[in-house]
């Protein structure tokens, strides 16, 4: 790839960041289905024209949307997953990391919700579940891990803690939501997370 290709490719994706960012600082305000081509090209200070130059159609946007998501939340997760010897620890870092990460990207969930609940499928409902997949195969692997260090109960199906941790957590969004603000999550954290705790735990005996 020659400099002149490096020089003008690099306008084109800041230009498609700016419309990933867009669409979701619009769904924070609004239904995501009703963002139009013509609310995003407004947002980022461009005409309807110029938008389809740099995505063919709507869902060419979405997909982008779907694939910065992926690119940013599960680096977060897999990071936090690694940051202490201690899977529990690790646990709890990847729980608190992603509701901060909801916290700065209301629009998120929304987005999420929002294609997960499309009776058909379509390439931005695969790559959001995919997404969603990968995540629960991180979580999977550390709660083995906890189970490995006599952390939590012997007989404990990791597939179904870790459905109930993304469980908890789209219960705390969805009550933000109603709510009407994501920093309503920071009240109810600490709660949630004991109670998810005392359900996976060994228990001592007396």
């Amino acid at each position: 790839m020659n400099a002149a290709t490096v020089s003008l490719r690099q306008p084109a994706e800041a230009r498609q960041a700016e419309m990933v960012q867009a669409v979701l600082c619009l769904a924070a305000q609004q239904e995501p289905a009703s963002i139009t081509t013509t609310d995003i090209a407004k947002a980022v200070g461009l005409s309807q024209g110029a938008v389809f130059r740099h995505f063919p159609n709507k869902q060419a946007i979405w997909l982008n949307v779907a694939q910065w998501l992926e690119a940013t939340l599960l680096p977060l997760v897999q990071t936090a997953a690694q940051s202490s010897p201690d899977p529990l620890t690790s646990l709890g870092n990847i729980f608190r990391a992603h509701l901060q990460f909801v916290q700065e990207n209301p629009g998120v969930p929304r987005f999420i919700f929002n294609e997960l609940q499309r009776p058909a499928d379509s390439p931005v409902k695969q790559q959001v579940a995919a997404m969603l997949q990968t995540y629960s195969g991180i979580l999977i692997r550390v709660l083995q891990q906890a189970k490995t260090a006599g952390q939590v109960s012997p007989s404990l199906d990791e597939r179904s803690a870790a459905t109930l941790f993304i469980g908890s957590i789209q219960g705390l969004v969805m009550q933000a939501m109603l709510l009407g603000s994501s920093t309503s999550i920071q009240p109810m954290m600490a709660g949630v997370w004991a109670l998810y705790l005392s359900a996976i735990r060994q228990e001592v005996a007396p």
